[in-house]
């Protein structure tokens, strides 16, 4: 119920409501009409500490540093005299203050209402219109001539604007000619001349057009509850309650910096491949989009298994994503070209400037992919991608079931590469923490280096609720098996509070004394540069997302393309590539039925698998791997050099292979 009154003591009329959850009586303090007080008069001054909801033991003083201001004319303003609460919503962010004393309380809000009654001073600047009884008459002559002369400012604005959308087209032109320079393999070498122009040109542009987005985190910092650490094994196909990564943040590009990367190094090529000499066409969207979101309680799916192994509880398929967590390590390799940038490097400290920023690289597809989760592979399920025009070709497969790993290789002309990789899971109440256990290894054979790093642990926060996102934290630390001589550290930043700080990753390439050679700073999914900060050198920036990415899970081009099934491919494939995963293809077309369906019968096939194999005391062979154990007793598994082998003579198709679904 509500009604109106007016507050006796503050002289403010109120809208008294009841609200029926906790029977508490609240006061609306409504907007006045008018304001009060004369020019240079202000209400006097109000200090001392209030409590915060949630948090009303008073534990600590802010020691005079401003976390924040608000304009308390603009708040809406509501009391509760019982419980000596003050609540103030500011649009952007609601307050809850508790006062303790009661003469207290009413001083605060006779002072706040005094600053809500108190005239702003530019309303107090702005001249009062007289009486409208007093101002002459206007003929029509008269009254066009004042209206032509009040346009004329919207004249200035709308030429100023027509100006700016000339330029933006420009920009938008000179953008998509340089697009299309890189995307295409046989576009020439932009000359020297030509690199000038496009700078100088941008430079026009730039001071207009510079951009700077931020990202709040006042949805995601939220309340984080204590509880029992869980572990989950995020590869059992039976696991599907792990999550995959991904994150955002603020960041601040200048177009000259753009065209100058673009114009002079190989790490801003588009991801697309929009077919060429003997290069076919790859698609840009996937066969069905993604719908807006999930209705699936994970909450409910958490507290129904409270005392289980959660590595054993089958998760609905509308929390998954159409890639498999096999695709995900070869999605890794999305920006190859810096690898092969660093075999042609002859200096040391520089080829590990772009190891380092590969690094980096293979998290930045995880910006817009916090939703979902990748399918979790069954054992002895493998995936292939060939990729001419980038120069490699990459194998996976799972190869072991308890504990989880997928094992992967990739090769080419400048790089080898591959890794195995297992993960651990920490659910803690409202955020789930993943924490990958294994080593990357590259190796560039002209120089005869072998480098290898760690990655980080990642974390999805507001797994139960509110808009999911992801964050990267932890050190990574590369070196140089081969050769001592540099090494380089790199830090992602957790986020705090009261810092813009997300996302940020910090590091630097050091000599064997430990000296500083350079400096690293950048973001993970916007860049990473060299040089001190805020100026710097960029060695690599994430490719432009596609169109309606929202629509296709967040996927890059890249990754819309690691899926992609042609009836030549179809052919060459042996039965157990991802690729020809039914419950994958249909989430990927939008049957979300049948998607469910085939994966819980494709989870049951493993499990009967799995109980014959232990009833006859049989351990699974990888098919395309084999374990390696090294003098210090660490294991890792590397291929066996016969998938290509095979796949020549005598093919898959007269092979026979596992039915796995």
């Amino acid at each position: 119920m509500d009604s109106q009154e007016r507050d006796p003591e503050a002289g403010l009329p109120v809208k008294v409501f009841l609200c029926l959850q906790g029977l508490e009586l609240w006061e609306l303090v409504e907007e006045p009409q008018g304001r009060l007080g004369t020019e240079g008069t202000q209400p006097g001054r109000q200090e001392g500490p209030l409590l915060k909801k949630r948090k009303w033991p008073l534990k600590g003083w802010h020691k005079g540093k401003l976390h924040g201001s608000i304009d308390v004319r603009s708040s809406v303003m509501s009391i509760n005299k019982k419980a000596q609460r003050i609540d103030l919503d500011t649009e952007d962010n609601i307050y809850h203050l508790k006062i303790k004393s009661q003469e207290l309380f009413q001083s605060w809000v006779a002072r706040l209402c005094a600053h809500r009654m108190a005239q702003r001073p530019d309303m107090a600047r702005c001249p009062k219109l007289p009486a409208s009884n007093n101002m002459p008459a206007l003929g029509s002559q008269d009254k066009v001539s004042t209206w032509l002369k009040d346009s004329e400012g919207l004249d200035r604005c709308s030429h100023e604007l027509s100006e700016c959308q000339g330029k933006l087209q420009e920009l938008h032109k000179l953008l998509q000619s340089l697009e299309s320079l890189h995307r295409i393999p046989s576009a020439p070498v932009i000359s020297t001349n030509q690199q000038e122009a496009l700078y100088m040109k941008g430079r026009e542009l730039t001071p207009q057009l510079s951009q700077r987005s931020v990202l709040s985190l006042a949805d995601s910092h939220t309340e984080f509850f204590d509880a029992c650490e869980v572990f989950l094994s995020a590869s059992s196909s039976e696991n599907e309650g792990s999550e995959e990564e991904s994150c955002t943040s603020e960041v601040t590009t200048s177009l000259s910096e753009e065209v100058l990367d673009i114009g002079s190094t190989e790490h801003c090529q588009k991801g697309a491949s929009p077919g060429g000499a003997g290069v076919p066409p790859r698609r840009r969207c996937l066969p069905a989009a993604s719908g807006p979101g999930t209705d699936v309680s994970l909450w409910n799916i958490l507290r129904n298994n409270i005392g289980k192994d959660l590595s054993k509880v089958s998760m609905p398929v509308q929390l998954n994503e159409p890639l498999n967590t096999l695709q995900r390590l070869c999605e890794e390799l999305e920006y190859s070209n810096l690898l092969d940038q660093a075999s042609r490097t002859p200096d040391p400290c520089e080829r590990m400037l772009y190891i380092a920023a590969f690094a980096v690289s293979a998290y930045s597809s995880t910006y817009h992919r916090a939703g979902c989760k990748p399918f979790n592979p069954v054992l002895g399920e493998t995936y292939e991608c060939e990729r001419p025009d980038r120069g490699f070709r990459f194998i996976s497969e799972q190869v072991s079931h308890h504990p989880p790993i997928s094992a992967c290789h990739a090769e080419s002309d400048n790089f080898i590469f591959w890794q195995d990789m297992k993960w651990k899971n920490k659910f803690w109440g409202k955020s789930l923490e993943i924490v990958p256990v294994g080593t990357v290894n590259v190796r560039l054979p002209r120089f005869g280096d072998h480098f290898e790093w760690n990655k980080v642990t990642s974390c999805i926060h507001n797994i139960l609720s509110g808009q999911r996102w992801i964050e990267h934290y932890g050190e990574v630390l590369i070196r140089n098996t081969q050769d001592s001589s540099c090494h380089c550290k790199i830090t992602f930043c957790k986020a705090k509070y009261w810092s813009s700080s997300v996302h940020e990753v910090q590091g630097a390439v050091f000599s064997r004394s430990g000296r500083v050679i350079h400096r690293l700073f950048g973001k993970w999914h916007e860049g990473l540069y060299r040089g001190p900060p805020p100026g710097g050198q960029c060695i690599w920036k994430p490719n432009l997302m596609p169109q309606d990415h929202e629509r296709n899970f967040g996927f890059t081009q890249f990754a819309l393309e690691l899926n992609e099934l042609t009836a030549e491919l179809k052919r060459s494939l042996p039965s157990t590539d991802t690729r020809l995963r039914p419950d994958q293809r249909y989430l990927e077309e939008g049957n979300i039925q049948a998607a469910e369906s085939q994966k819980r019968r494709i989870e049951q096939l493993q499990r009967d698998r799995r109980k014959v194999m232990e009833e006859n005391n049989i351990t699974h062979q990888a098919r395309f791997f084999r374990r390696q154990t090294d003098g210090n007793g660490k294991e890792w598994w590397v291929t066996n050099n016969t998938y290509w082998r095979l796949r020549a003579e005598p093919g898959y198709g007269n092979l026979d292979g596992a039915v796995l679904w």
